[in-house]
């Protein structure tokens, strides 16, 4: 049966543009990404049906290139930092791609013995990634794979367009995009906001209730309990609007960075054995192979040769020296690099293992939409900026030596995040595979041509949204700057270490903090109720309210409307199309973003879609029209989803 085709990769590679150009736009504006393993995979569906030789696990690989290079987008939670402090301007071409390139297929080579750990070992549940066999599985049938097929695009063409559009009327000014408001509350103040976004709801749906639940826990200790607290007692005549707005930013967000590092290290010594089980299973498939008995493998269980695996994390070494060594260029590291670099690449092997391991983790607990691997990233950072403190110190007296040596951090960091955003996608990817009978060692190039994808795709965009919107906390910041909130968090995280000002006391909070919910998740667990992922909680603390509200709400939508398609008389297949529905929402706003990006480069207005100026009706009215939509669309996906397949 063919797997590995021309076509399929030219396919998967066109996929890649669309949704990693929406993913990067995504994580800039909320600091979340989506997986794009079941909307590539319905896609490729949809054209290949159109060859009489279409099959099965050609689709898996068009989906398992497109949803590696849509995750490596990720890597914009790191690399704006340099921007963010002022090293970079822009982002240089062919440096940029080359470093998220190494970074990723480090990590694809990393997940290759963790498949056995954590795929074919564990009993996790890879949502994503039994979904994504379960569309592929349907989609091969014949007459009811096709009635399948072309509804499901119905449901992403309809919510893309939906969001796309309410996207455009609300850039015009007639409705607005998101409202605010601040307040007394207690000693102190808080504020309550939210952005009329379509994405987040479609995001809210994917998470699910736990994340959705943990995120709106999270949120609630940091606007009504640490906001509150941080700015009492209010001066008076205080701008509420500025005084909320920095004790959020400088202090409440480095308490959810101790949560979530916290999270990251538990989540990791969970599974430490099953790693180690994996690793051990990798060496006996190889000693299968060399005994000249590798037909006795089943096809299955085929990965890449553990030779080629450690020859090529071994050869990555030296084109990440060389990114190093031209990166350090014009900094103290410069007039003694050897020892430094040579450090550097060996924090990279070591945390890289650290990574990939928590990040594959993550992935088949909670699935990749729902990773927050940018918790892993603030430990990576911490680790990169403790490194170069130990050699060079912190609070250096001169501003632009240490301003080289958080740079350096940032882009070390940005080459093990590269890591991270792989291994966070590719065991998913493997456990599709697993379940539609592919062959590993053949889905594992088609992760390394996903990377090499992205890394080609990214660097340009990043671009685009730099010129038109800029990214907010960097030198000259427009108003309508991206937050870009974790590449902000690192990057600050990096300054504190380096500048020697970091609040250990925060982030001490946050752990404390980290703890309790650990505690609470696992009773929760034992007893079978609803989950408490502590990472999920962390990621509400430190992300801002107007980005975050929504995403539960959605969460409530998705489980309500989940619990209805268990009642049909096809409950998988209405699921399904909620969860296309959902992705459509998320494709069709981040689409018209990069596009909205191309139009203000263009005019070099922030506003070049304004028809009118701010009104006091804009508010209810996008309030109205917001939820009349939503409703709308989930009212047409039930019709859609109970009607029998021809």
């Amino acid at each position: 049966m063919a797997e590995l085709t021309l076509r399929g990769v030219i396919l998967g590679a066109l996929i890649t543009l669309v949704f990693t150009a929406a993913n990067v736009y995504l994580g800039l504006k909320i600091g979340l990404t989506f997986a794009t393993s079941i909307p590539a995979a319905v896609i490729s569906m949809a054209v290949l049906r159109l060859f009489a030789t279409g099959m099965i696990l050609e689709n898996n690989i068009v989906q398992t290139i497109a949803s590696a290079a849509g995750t490596l987008s990720a890597i914009i939670f790191v690399l704006p930092g340099l921007v963010i402090i002022g090293w970079w301007q822009g982002f240089p071409y062919w440096l940029s791609a080359f470093t998220i390139a190494t970074g990723g297929i480090l990590g694809v080579m990393y997940s290759v013995p963790l498949r056995r750990a954590l795929v074919t070992g564990s009993d996790l549940p890879y949502p994503e990634g039994v979904a994504a066999a379960e569309v592929l599985k349907v989609g091969a049938g014949s007459r009811e794979g096709l009635e399948e097929n072309k509804r499901g695009l119905a449901a992403i063409v309809a919510s893309a367009v939906a969001a796309a559009s309410f996207s455009i009327v609300a850039k015009t000014k007639i409705i607005a995009e998101e409202a605010a408001t601040f307040f007394k509350f207690g000693a102190g103040a808080t504020s309550v906001s939210t952005s009329f976004s379509m994405a987040l709801i479609g995001v809210g749906h994917l998470v699910g209730l736990s994340v959705g639940v943990a995120m709106f826990i999270g949120l609630l200790i940091s606007w009504t309990g640490l906001v509150p607290y941080l700015t009492a007692p209010l001066p008076a005549g205080a701008d509420l609007s500025d005084i909320v707005g920095t004790a959020f930013r400088m202090k409440a967000r480095f308490i959810g960075a101790g949560t979530i590092g916290v999270a990251a290290i538990w989540t990791l010594l969970k599974i430490l054995g099953p790693i180690v089980s994996g690793i051990r299973s990798a060496l006996a498939a190889n000693a299968t192979r060399k005994s000249g008995n590798a037909a006795s493998l089943d096809i299955t269980e085929r990965d890449l040769p553990i030779g080629i695996v450690g020859g090529t994390i071994l050869a990555a070494l030296l084109p990440i020296g060389v990114l190093l060594w031209i990166f350090a260029q014009g900094g103290p590291i410069a007039a003694n690099p050897i020892p430094v670099i040579g450090l550097t690449l060996a924090y990279v092997l070591v945390a890289g293992i650290v990574i990939a391991s928590v990040c594959g983790y993550m992935a088949g607990l909670i699935g990749a939409s729902n990773s927050p691997i940018s918790g892993v990233g603030i430990l990576a950072v911490l680790g990169a900026s403790l490194l170069l403190a130990a050699i060079y110190g912190s609070g250096h007296a001169d501003p632009s030596q240490t301003q080289a040596l958080i740079a350096y951090a940032l882009f070390t960091t940005a080459i093990v995040f590269g890591i991270a955003t792989i291994s966070n996608d590719n065991l998913q990817d493997l456990k599709t595979g697993q379940l539609v009978g592919a062959t590993p060692w053949k889905q594992q190039v088609a992760l390394v041509l996903g990377v090499i994808f992205g890394a080609l795709v990214i660097p340009p965009v990043l671009d685009l949204l730099n010129s038109a919107f800029g990214f907010a906390g960097a030198p000259g910041a427009k108003a309508s700057a991206l937050p870009a909130p974790q590449a902000a968090l690192i990057s600050a995280l990096a300054k504190g270490v380096l500048g020697g000002d970091l609040d250990w006391n925060l982030i001490g909070i946050g752990a404390g903090i980290g703890v309790v919910v650990i505690a609470i998740d696992e009773l929760l667990g034992k007893s079978g109720k609803l989950r408490l992922p502590p990472l999920a909680v962390g990621m509400g603390i430190y992300l801002p309210m107007a980005l975050t509200l929504l995403i539960p709400v959605g969460a409530l939508i998705g489980h309500v409307y989940n619990r209805w398609a268990l009642r049909q008389s096809n409950p998988e297949f209405a699921e399904r199309m909620g969860v296309l529905m959902a992705t459509g929402f998320i494709v069709g706003e981040s689409l018209f973003g990069v596009a909205f990006a191309g139009i203000v480069a263009g005019t070099d207005s922030d506003a070049p879609l304004a028809l009118v100026g701010e009104s006091h009706w804009a508010v209810p009215l996008a309030v109205l029209i917001f939820a009349g939509v939503i409703a709308g669309l989930y009212a047409r996906l039930k019709r859609w989803a109970s009607d029998p397949l021809a």
